[in-house]
């Protein structure tokens, strides 16, 4: 029972994680990016759309984190965007408001636009009614394929972080190993820096015959 519970939680968790939803207000003359890491082969969704102010003009721009346009529409108002990472990577999704016509100024009366976004990735953007029609999948069946394809983003994703604990902990032991020997080493270098001062001192006190 405890299993099934915190299975579900996990569900619902991540769930939660793949599909997001903001509404915030841009400024003229300003940018606002959000930034989201997204593994690799992860279809990602999304939808968008602004209020509409005389005198204002917003561009949005999706890129990777290489720079690589992966969508662009000037003068935005409501669409939607889709692509496929081909590598685990950070994508942008930035909207640049400029005011046009000099109507709208910073502080008048409709300066701001409000933009709503949400983005949806891997399972839930995936449009399940299309699979059922083409598989031609009783309700119930196509609901067992998407709790399906969820558990498997979720093994997915711990193979994910058990691959990325594992990295961390061998740069981890790799880093102690090179600090042991650079303390090792700063060791030897004072012993021999202490025995070659005293060899000198010995050698300037005999020069001047201040001992035998």
């Amino acid at each position: 029972m405890k299993g099934g519970a915190l299975f579900l939680i996990v569900l619902v968790a991540l769930h939660c994680h793949l599909s997001s939803s903001i509404s915030f207000d841009l400024p003229a003359d300003a940018q606002k990016c959000l930034q989201e890491e997204v593994h690799k082969d992860v279809l990602v969704v999304g939808e968008y759309k602004l209020s509409d102010v005389q005198g204002i003009r917003t561009d949005l721009k999706v890129a990777d984190s290489k720079g690589h346009t992966l969508y662009n529409q000037d003068d935005a108002s409501k669409g939607k965007f889709a692509f496929t990472t081909d590598d685990y990577d950070m994508f942008e999704v930035c909207f640049h408001s400029t005011v046009t016509d000099g109507i709208a100024g910073p502080g008048g009366q409709g300066s701001t636009r409000e933009v709503s976004l949400s983005l949806k990735h891997g399972v839930e953007a995936k449009n399940y009614d299309d699979v059922g029609k083409a598989e031609k999948l009783k309700p119930l069946e196509l609901e067992l394929r998407r709790l399906e394809d969820l558990a498997e983003s979720i093994v997915n994703d711990f193979a994910y972080m058990r691959a990325r604990e594992e990295e961390m902990r061998d740069t981890n032991e790799s880093t102690n190993t090179r600090v042991l020997y650079f303390s090792v080493f700063s060791m030897l270098c004072l012993f021999v820096l202490a025995g070659w001062q005293i060899f000198y001192l010995r050698r300037f006190f005999q020069a001047k015959k201040l001992i035998e």
